[in-house]
């Protein structure tokens, strides 16, 4: 089936959409990014700040940001399926489709059957984490960079873990805390609550790291530059190639392997909290009820 001038047109529009966010907020952060001189590490830029009777709310660079990868990624998942049910045959159908079915076997293989409904929330976990994480490659500040950002990701992934424990009942969920001795109670209460911590640290810490390590080594060598060839070459001509190839390490690399690594670590500890034989007893025992 030959592309129409309506699908072409569609076509155009989602790719307008998955760019034109990118690009207002590269605009944003040309604007509101202060002058400075030499390597200046800080968090995001505040934008607004709106009163709150407990805390005040704040409307950050990286919540903008978030906002338009999310923007870009929906644009971007559109694409890849626009006219997939429609017999048009397109390269990207190919693409969307092995995304799918790399994804429900990393799903089955991790979670069991049970979960494999999952799929689509593991998919967007990796893409949203990969593409923010990538923003920085044109210079954007990365959503990745700011702890409140990852961190409410790891709440969402606790809350679900929490919900999947109170299947096998929540007087057995109650009696987890006290195994295998009562004394032990304070301590797991502990290492539940460090699960979304120490995920969202882990994430947030190794794309901070990566970003500050590629922002120093950049002025290292353009300091370098200066006192080798002094003024009679202006040029930096050490930063040139070397903080590439390390963005590829620290930027590209890295961000794609944490987006793994959160994904892997959502998976197993929503599955491995989840009590099956509790809760196939405790199905059983409604049938029974029913019946």
């Amino acid at each position: 089936m030959k592309k129409s001038l309506r699908f072409k047109t569609v076509d155009i529009l989602l790719i307008a959409l998955m760019i034109l966010p990118i690009a207002f907020g590269v605009v944003v952060r040309v604007l509101t990014k202060p002058a400075a001189e030499g390597v200046q590490i800080g968090g995001a830029l505040i934008f607004a700040r709106f009163k709150l009777p407990l805390q005040d709310l704040f409307f950050s660079e990286a919540t903008l940001n978030s906002l338009l990868v999310l923007v870009s990624l929906t644009a971007m998942a559109l694409y890849m399926t626009h006219g997939i049910r429609a017999g048009v045959k397109c390269r990207r159908h190919l693409i969307a489709e092995w995304i799918v079915e790399s994804t429900d076997n990393l799903v089955k293989n991790n979670m069991g059957p049970f979960f494999r409904a999952f799929s689509p929330f593991i998919c967007a976990i990796l893409g949203y984490s990969a593409l923010s994480s990538l923003s920085s490659l044109v210079g954007l500040f990365p959503p990745t960079s700011d702890f409140s950002t990852v961190f409410g990701w790891a709440l969402l992934v606790f809350v679900l873990i929490t919900y999947y424990k109170l299947k096998g009942g929540t007087w057995n969920y109650v009696k987890g805390y006290f195994e295998p001795i009562p004394f032990f109670a304070p301590l797991n209460v502990i290492g539940e609550i460090a699960t979304p911590i120490s995920m969202s640290f882990r994430h947030y810490g190794n794309i901070l790291s990566g970003s500050v390590i590629s922002a120093l080594i950049a002025s290292a060598l353009g300091g370098l530059t200066r006192a080798v060839f002094g003024e009679v070459c202006r040029v930096p001509v050490l930063q040139i190639g070397l903080p590439a190839v390390l963005s590829i390490y620290f930027d590209v690399f890295s961000g794609l392997l944490q987006a793994f690594i959160f994904a892997m670590l959502t998976m197993l500890n929503i599955s491995g909290g989840f009590p099956e034989e509790l809760y196939k007893k405790r199905m059983k025992k409604k049938a029974k009820r029913r019946a």
